[in-house]
């Protein structure tokens, strides 16, 4: 095949020496890879992650780590021949050589800007957040897709708007791609995430604490660890509240977020589970300090710790990986069909089965189902068949139930990553809200259950408030 007039003498030119041809055949394969590979992304043909790092990092940057090469060779040809690099723009074959250089330099602008651009989208993208890093982030991404917010990037919380947290995330992540590579990370990761961009930052470009919300009417299902699997349910009025200079007086639970008040707190531990210093900031300029017994607080644990400024994140903390407990999973999956109630005994095997010690996490997602089976086969075998299928689906939704909960290979099991909303099953509000936090005048932050919600019933078969409310 016979290149056009000017090609050949401008491609003998660049490949004269062997770092110049070097760099060609680097530019040249590295372009017609990036090309064939962005091709089949475009096409939905490619998925796979670790491919998306080939295309969109790797390969643009053996491009261009060719095309410097090249100019390198230029030199080294005309070092080595004793003669400088003349360019007479009068002679043809010159005027020629110019005008391929321009348009191939019109061309690795073009590849290298698309190769910037799809790199940054890639980067962003959840499928190189949580599939990239696959035993790091498996557990995260496995509780993000099954969260309320599966449909949000997860840049959109972790990075948020403006070209100053982009840049500083990316370089942070640097650190967490040797991390990866050099298996420093910790098992599991240590939460909270004590850079986290602020609340009102990300979370509030979708949500506003400070509109009033109300109040929320609440139906809260579980089940009972007796042989009927007895459902009951709590009933009550959750004071959302909100509200502030536009809407009135801040109120109920968002009071804590308003911009008319500022609490801050001092945790004694990493996890801020342990709040031994609250300030409350009235509109009026008005603080308040409370602390844990009325103690004094060291100086030196105030002078060491962050006086934090509360924020939805420090309720909310498990907004969107979240992790259930094998109680309330088991809970959903009877409130849902998922799982037969009317299997006797069914909630306590489950819960035994899903606590017990397993030698692997393959071993217990092999014998969850086959120990379920087995106990209700000789519970009563006349009976096992006309229960089998219901059985079968059990098994299997308690198998998935640990699956999604259990990482064994991060070190994750049932509350290694408790919630604190709410209080039912950790500290959560209770972290302030237990009497115990006191001011220097005796005052004790209010810890009446009526502050935050009405309660209508509490974990009854059959309360009457809901006749009630039907038949208005």
């Amino acid at each position: 095949m016979r290149l056009p007039a000017g090609w050949s003498g401008f491609l003998r030119v660049l490949t004269a020496h062997p770092v110049g041809f070097a760099g060609v055949l680097l530019t040249t394969v590295s372009f017609v890879l990036f090309a064939g590979l962005f091709g089949l992304e475009l096409l939905g043909l490619q998925r796979n992650p670790y491919l998306g790092i080939l295309t969109f990092l790797v390969l643009p940057g053996v491009f261009l780590f060719g095309l410097a090469l090249i100019p390198i060779g230029r030199a080294l040809h005309a070092r080595r021949e004793r003669r400088a690099v003349v360019v007479d723009l009068t002679e043809s074959e010159q005027q020629r050589r110019v005008v391929l250089f321009l348009l191939l330099t019109i061309v690795n602008l073009v590849v290298l800007s698309v190769a910037a651009y799809q790199g940054v989208h890639f980067t962003d993208s959840n499928r190189f957040c949580g599939e990239v890093c696959h035993t790091v982030m498996e557990p995260e991404f496995t509780a993000y897709q099954r969260s309320p917010h599966s449909r949000v990037p997860c840049v959109s919380c972790h990075i948020g708007p403006g070209a100053d947290f982009f840049v500083r995330y990316k370089i942070n992540g640097i650190s967490q791609v040797f991390a990866v590579l050099f298996d420093t990370y910790s098992r599991p990761i240590p939460t909270p995430v004590h850079n986290l961009r602020p609340a009102r930052e990300t979370c509030e470009q979708c949500h506003w604490p400070e509109k009033f919300h109300g109040d929320k009417f609440l139906v809260k299902t579980l089940y009972d660890e007796d042989e009927a699997n007895t459902e009951r349910k709590t009933v009550m009025i959750l004071k959302v509240g909100g509200g502030g200079a536009e809407s009135g007086y801040p109120s109920g639970i968002h009071w804590h977020t308003s911009v008319e008040n500022r609490v801050r707190f001092v945790a004694a531990d990493e996890k801020r589970e342990e709040i031994v210093w609250v300030e409350v900031e009235r509109p009026e300029g008005e603080k308040t300090v409370y602390t844990k017994g009325g103690r004094e607080i060291p100086d030196s644990l105030l002078a060491r710790s962050q006086k934090r400024l509360l924020d939805c994140i420090d309720c909310h903390n498990r907004p969107t990986h979240i992790y259930d407990s094998p109680e309330r999973g088991l809970d959903r999956a009877f409130a849902s069909g998922r799982i037969d109630v009317s299997l006797p005994g069914l909630k306590a095997i489950g819960l035994d089965l899903l606590t017990r010690e397993y030698p692997s996490k393959g071993a217990a997602l092999a014998a969850i189902p086959m120990e379920l089976e087995r106990h209700y086969r000789e519970l009563d075998p006349e009976a096992f068949e006309a229960v089998r299928v219901s059985v079968r689906a059990a098994g299997e939704e308690i198998r998935n139930l640990y699956d999604a909960n259990i990482f064994p290979s991060m070190n994750i099991t049932w509350n290694t990553y408790p919630s604190h909303l709410g209080h039912e099953e950790n500290s959560g509000c209770f972290r302030c809200h237990s009497g115990e936090h006191v001011s220097e005048d005796g005052q004790e932050i209010d810890s009446s259950c009526e502050t935050c919600h009405s309660l209508l019933a509490v974990e009854e078969e059959d309360p009457a408030v809901l006749h009630t409310l039907l038949a208005e």
